[in-house]
């Protein structure tokens, strides 16, 4: 072969694979759209969600309070009557006896006192009370009315049936009188009662004379 043959095979050569070259298909990493790939966003729990993502919200359960229980009001203290004398006291008094110890203190003041001054039945009525809170004698009204020996109106440890009248409802007034202590007592702390012309035995202390009685304690 001549220098100018091999010449000529060698620039054929040379233009056939330029062709090849310039005719072969891209490889598939050179089709890749590298600004599809995006960097990853971190998601903070703090942010707001995306709209198109529907938000949990937690729920919360209510709190109640207690209910506040308000103190309960102290009721009045119911007032005190007064009055101008004793007579009001006892004039203002119903002839009801509601219950036993009025029953027998009003026994007492109507055997013993009726007839005498008002001041003198309270008096007699405050003897009964005063034994009944001394200590000394029962602790029951009742009971130191009918003690043996001391009243001479009781009968086998009874106090005698007595007729309703004017008397009796009076007496029955002024033992309500004294059990709720509406009027003081002329003879106070008085604990025996005596007539005039009966000498009490023992040291006793007179504190009053009203009517035909005298007060001693």
């Amino acid at each position: 072969m001549t220098i100018l043959q091999r010449a000529a095979t060698i620039a054929a050569m040379t233009f056939s694979l330029a062709g090849l070259l310039g005719h072969s298909t891209p490889g598939k990493a050179t089709e890749l759209d590298r600004t599809a790939i995006t960097t990853p966003v971190s998601v903070s729990y703090n942010t707001l969600a995306p709209a198109n993502v529907p938000q949990i919200v937690p729920a919360v359960t209510p709190v109640f309070e207690p209910a506040v229980t308000p103190a309960p009001i102290a009721p009045a203290e119911a007032e005190s009557e007064d009055f101008d004398s004793l007579a009001e006291a006892v004039a203002a008094q119903d002839s009801a006896a509601a219950n036993e110890s009025l029953q027998c203190l009003a026994g007492a003041v109507y055997f013993e006192s009726k007839g005498e001054p008002l001041a003198g039945q309270l008096a007699v009525a405050e003897v009964i009370i005063n034994r009944a809170k001394s200590g000394r004698f029962p602790a029951d009204v009742c009971d130191v009315v009918t003690q043996r020996g001391q009243f001479s109106f009781v009968r086998g440890g009874h106090i005698p049936t007595i007729t309703a009248g004017k008397a009796y409802r009076t007496a029955i007034a002024v033992a309500k009188v004294a059990l709720a202590s509406a009027w003081n007592s002329p003879a106070p702390k008085a604990l025996f009662f005596n007539t005039p012309n009966r000498s009490p035995g023992g040291r006793l202390t007179k504190i009053a004379a009203i009517g035909n009685h005298i007060f001693y304690r």
